[in-house]
C-alpha cells in the first residue's frame, strides 16, 4: 500500500508535471524544469523538496559534473492505490479519493489537449475498451497484466537509436460498471 503522503505529494498540479517532465527526460536541472514548466525555480526547487521528502525524486550529481547545479531524477515511476487501502483512516481514505479526482482530471485534460490538436497531427491515437465479467481477483489481475505490459513496451525503446520520437500518454481504467 502506498504512503498516503508519497499519493498526496505526486498529484500536486505542479508536481505532477515535474514528475511528467522527468519521465520523459529522466534527468533535469531545476532551471530547466522552471524554463520548461513555466515556473520559478524557487517554486520549482520546493516542489522538487516535498517530492523527495515523499521518497519520489532524488538529487543526482551534474552530468558535467558542474557542482554549482542542482540535477534531479525519478525514484519512483509509477504508483498505484485505490482509496479502500486508506478505509481506516477517513482523512487518508479523503486524501486518496481527492488524489483519485485530481489524477482523472489530469487524464482527462490531456485527452481533451489532443483533441484539440488532433485534427492537425500526422500520428493517429487509439481508443480500445472491453466489456466482460470478471472477479475482483480478475480485474487485480488485469491491472497487473497491463501495468506489466506497458513498463515492458517502455523498457524495450531505444531512445539512442536516433529515431525521432515524440512524448505519449497512455492510460486506462478498469472498474465494476452496469449495463
Amino acid at each position: 500500500m502506498e504512503e498516503i503522503s508519497v499519493i498526496t505529494a505526486v498529484h500536486h498540479p505542479l508536481r505532477r508535471r515535474i514528475v511528467d517532465h522527468l519521465l520523459l527526460h529522466e534527468t533535469a536541472q531545476v532551471g530547466v524544469l522552471a524554463r520548461a514548466l513555466d515556473a520559478q525555480v524557487g517554486s520549482i526547487s520546493h516542489h522538487l523538496r516535498m517530492l523527495q521528502r515523499a521518497g519520489v525524486v532524488e538529487q543526482v550529481a551534474d552530468p558535467a559534473g558542474d557542482r554549482r547545479t542542482s540535477w534531479w531524477r525519478l525514484v519512483r515511476r509509477s504508483l498505484s492505490w485505490s482509496s479502500r487501502d486508506y478505509a481506516g483512516s477517513p482523512a487518508d481514505a479523503y486524501l486518496a479519493r481527492e488524489a483519485q479526482r485530481l489524477n482523472l482530471r489530469h487524464q482527462l485534460e490531456r485527452l481533451q489537449q489532443w483533441n484539440r490538436v488532433s485534427e492537425s497531427s500526422q500520428v493517429e491515437a487509439f481508443s480500445t475498451d472491453a466489456l466482460t465479467w470478471a472477479t475482483a481477483e480478475e480485474l487485480i489481475e488485469l491491472q497487473q497484466r497491463v501495468s506489466a505490459t506497458v513498463d515492458a513496451w517502455r523498457a524495450g525503446i531505444d531512445r539512442e537509436d536516433g529515431r525521432p520520437r515524440m512524448p505519449v500518454f497512455f492510460f486506462a481504467y478498469g472498474f465494476p460498471t452496469e449495463v
